[in-house]
């Protein structure tokens, strides 16, 4: 599927404005969508390789804050060279429109963490 195809799935999510809103928590998440490194998909029940993406974000429509904690947690147990999240609108502040999960690179996400790294 591509990446416009997945966000009109998404619920026609302004992504880029979302990503630009949470630039105090994430600073390097808008560059990185601005620059293609942040794919958006929509869930299908089994994560895809990260490839060149810098983080994978994955729809999960109607998805409980609770079921998204749990695929979160076994996925992190599962594939440990990633870092696994989630978001859901209920938590309002910085949280997605939709319920999401968010597939991340862990080596690359503790760089940025620690060193402020820029994409």
């Amino acid at each position: 599927m591509t990446r416009k195809k997945a966000e009109e799935e998404a619920n026609h999510v302004d992504w880029q404005g979302y990503f630009s809103s949470i630039r105090d928590v994430c600073p390097w998440s808008a560059p990185a969508y601005n620059k293609g490194k942040i794919d958006i998909q929509v869930w299908k029940g089994k994560p895809r390789d990260l490839e060149n993406n810098l983080a994978i974000v994955y729809v999960h429509k109607h998805a409980s804050s609770r079921l998204l904690n749990k695929i979160a947690d076994r996925m992190m147990s599962a594939r440990p060279a990633e870092e696994w999240l989630y978001s859901h609108p209920r938590f309002k502040g910085h949280s997605t429109e939709v319920p999401v999960l968010i597939q991340q690179d862990l080596a690359h996400l503790s760089r940025a963490r620690q060193k402020g790294e820029k994409i």
